[in-house]
């Protein structure tokens, strides 16, 4: 009897781990439902390094993801990369679930094809390596909007901006959370800002912390669009209301100004 006491509890536990990863919010048509984002940041000192990394994204490492079913994958570059000394490249994956992620690594160890096509990055000498760091962030999608919000066709011109909102404790940041899920999407959706994701840093090197990704049509745009949000009503009334304590829950914000590549999903 203890032991199918013990194997009930265990049962039990998975069921609730399975229900918290995959229960999401049927997406509208040409959107993507997925419950864990991962944005990976290859740090990059030269031209060289901008090369080798973009081969090995656009030539291995998407199209392996592709072939295991993730799709929708976003690779961007800052626009001042160009005389920036640490030039990155943000790219931002998908995942059906937590147990996706965990398990994408020993896929690709075990694809031929992607070693084949990633030889140079993945065995390149360690006099000329092919980037200087990599950094990986885990978001967990707001309950307001538990997929990406794909653009339905590719823009050259189009600004992706990278938003980071960290806040000095974890209460502060469930008031920011709380404050996004309940009005500031509303009003990104009715200002037209068509946000790609939000999403809360589950891991990363700066928590606590949410970010989101804002889409405009050009840098002119965008500088227009966050003018027309600072002035609407609602966004007044919320920001003044003491509830949301929005004076004080974000502490630092990081702004990154995008374009997709040649070779991003979208």
């Amino acid at each position: 009897m203890k032991i199918m006491k013990v194997l009930c509890v265990v049962f039990s536990i998975l069921i609730f781990s399975q229900n918290i990863y995959s229960k999401q919010t049927a997406p509208e048509s040409g959107q993507a439902n997925n419950s864990i984002f991962q944005i990976r940041l290859y740090h990059l000192k030269d031209d060289n390094q901008v090369s080798m990394t973009d081969n090995f994204l656009k030539d291995a490492y998407l199209p392996a993801l592709h072939r295991y079913g993730i799709k929708n994958i976003g690779v961007f570059k800052p626009i001042s990369n160009d005389t920036a000394s640490d030039k990155v490249i943000y790219v931002l994956i998908p995942f059906s679930s937590l147990d996706q992620w965990m398990k994408i690594n020993d896929r690709l160890n075990s694809d031929a094809a992607y070693k084949s096509a990633g030889e140079k990055f993945l065995h390149a000498d360690a006099k000329n390596p092919p980037f200087q760091r990599l950094e990986s962030i885990l978001l967990q999608p707001f309950s307001g909007q538990t997929f990406l919000k794909i653009p339905k066709e590719k823009n050259a011109d189009r600004v992706f901006e990278l938003r980071s909102y960290e806040s000095p404790t974890w209460h502060l940041a469930d008031k920011k959370r709380a404050m996004f899920n309940k009005d500031e999407m509303n009003i990104f959706t009715r200002l037209s800002f068509d946000p790609v994701f939000y999403g809360e840093v589950i891991s990363g090197s700066h928590m606590p912390n949410l970010m989101y990704m804002p889409i405009f049509k050009s840098v002119e745009d965008r500088n227009a669009q966050w003018k027309v949000f600072g002035n609407d009503p609602k966004w007044k009334e919320i920001s003044a209301d003491p509830f949301n304590e929005n004076n004080v829950s974000v502490n630092h914000i990081d702004s990154i100004l995008m374009h997709s590549t040649d070779y991003s999903d979208y």
